[in-house]
């Protein structure tokens, strides 16, 4: 298996990159409000006395450190809420215990990432004959200086394994552990394209909504389609 130590470093660019979220969670105002940490403890903490719901809203804000959150970037939250909400079923490089950004090359890499998923977890549920899912595009600017590159690790590799992420997920926690901004690697989903897991939102510059996508089950994804965009 692949180690940290093995792969090469990002070139420390400014990039483009693209994400799919549900459209179920909403936006964190609470974390565009802010221009600095400072701020934020301080109206974090009125705020919890009148709106029960806030911790809810927020997340687990223990599991990420206040000076990496980007403050004062455009879509602060959608950066910051994959480190605070996080998946307890864990992703390819995380076993659950910590969150991941994920972000691709082009808007179909990522609705392919997440049509993959989307359709595992809805097979699963009994019952569901049709239904239609609505997720957020996002566009992010972020840059890959601290990062390493896995792009010339082959997809035979285990870490690309197609459902067993154990070996991915042990350099997820060498990654975490050494400190490591994040990792680029190739889509096992969308094969000749890229992704990359950022483990902090700090690199992030700007993320802001693009578009609204639907995905129509029926059995299986049977289609996904653009349904809005917004003037940029």
């Amino acid at each position: 298996m692949v180690t940290l130590d093995d792969l090469a470093a990002c070139k420390g660019e400014s990039l483009q990159a693209y994400r799919l979220v549900n459209s179920k969670f909403p936006p964190i105002a609470l974390f565009d409000d802010v221009a600095d940490a400072e701020d934020f403890e301080a109206i974090y903490q009125l705020q919890a006395l009148t709106n029960p719901r806030l911790q809810n809203e927020i997340g687990r804000l223990e599991l990420i450190a206040r000076d990496q959150i980007p403050f004062g970037i455009p879509g602060c939250s959608y950066a910051a809420a994959p480190f605070t909400h996080i998946n307890p079923e864990g992703s390819r490089f995380s076993d659950g215990s910590f969150g991941m950004l994920y972000l691709a090359d082009r808007m179909e890499t990522a609705i392919a990432e997440v049509r993959h998923h989307q359709g595992h977890y809805w097979a699963n549920v009994q019952g569901l004959n049709y239904e239609r899912f609505t997720f957020r595009g996002l566009s992010c600017s972020f840059n890959d200086t601290g990062m390493k590159d896995a792009t010339a690790v082959p997809l035979t590799d285990s870490i690309y394994a197609p459902d067993d992420y154990s070996h991915a997920r042990r350099l997820g926690h060498e990654i975490k552990r050494k400190g490591c901004q994040g990792l680029r690697y190739n889509s096992v989903r969308s094969p000749g394209n890229i992704c990359w897991a950022l483990m902090t939102p700090r690199p992030v510059t700007s993320i802001i909504q693009t578009a609204h996508y639907e995905m129509i089950w029926s059995g299986q994804i049977i289609s996904v389609n653009q349904i809005t965009r917004m003037a940029l």
